[in-house]
């Protein structure tokens, strides 16, 4: 299997994994910064509750529970997710290619396939995400919300998925 990011040439790859990592971190500061007005009784886990509220009254009774300044956080939340979508699939493949090149062997045959998992949660959350905007500005049919879940729970499995695989290789020793 050919990882995705092979093309960078190998003197680009650490600079630009850095500056992925930097971008992939100012966005999660941006998110816990938009997360705080979205924790409530009903969402206290602020937009990861909606993501994983798996039914259309849970859906509804989170977004019901925000005020008109929680739902457009919410939605500008959705909105910056796509860059934030970008950034980190591209953190996670470029850091499993590096992964892969400082191991060798096993690490270096399942780099790609990671890479790949980071590029297919962001599929997955474009697709979450869609469903949240139909269900956060009341466009919602019955599936939104269990779609939404679903593919919020896809996404969260590969990134761990992905994040154990990256720091594993990131602990061990180098191959000698």
């Amino acid at each position: 299997m050919i990882h995705p990011l092979q093309w960078i040439p190998e003197e680009k790859r650490i600079p630009l994994f850095r500056i992925l990592l930097a971008l992939t971190l100012v966005l999660l500061l941006v998110f816990q910064a938009l997360d705080s007005p979205l924790k409530t009784p009903v969402s206290p886990a602020g937009i990861v509750s909606f993501e994983l509220a798996g039914s259309a009254v849970t859906a509804a009774s989170i977004v019901s529970a925000w005020d008109s300044l929680a739902r457009i956080y919410a939605a500008f939340g959705l909105g910056i997710d796509y860059l934030f979508m970008v950034s980190y699939a591209l953190t996670f493949a470029l850091a499993a290619l590096l992964v892969g090149e400082k191991h060798g062997g096993k690490f270096a045959a399942f780099a790609p396939r990671v890479a790949w998992a980071a590029f297919a949660a962001a599929g997955f959350d474009a697709v979450e995400n869609i469903a949240l905007w139909r269900i956060l500005t009341g466009k919602a049919t019955a599936v939104c919300a269990a779609l939404a879940a679903f593919c919020a729970s896809l996404k969260f499995t590969l990134i761990l998925l992905a994040l154990i695989f990256v720091l594993v290789g990131w602990l061990r020793k180098a191959r000698g």
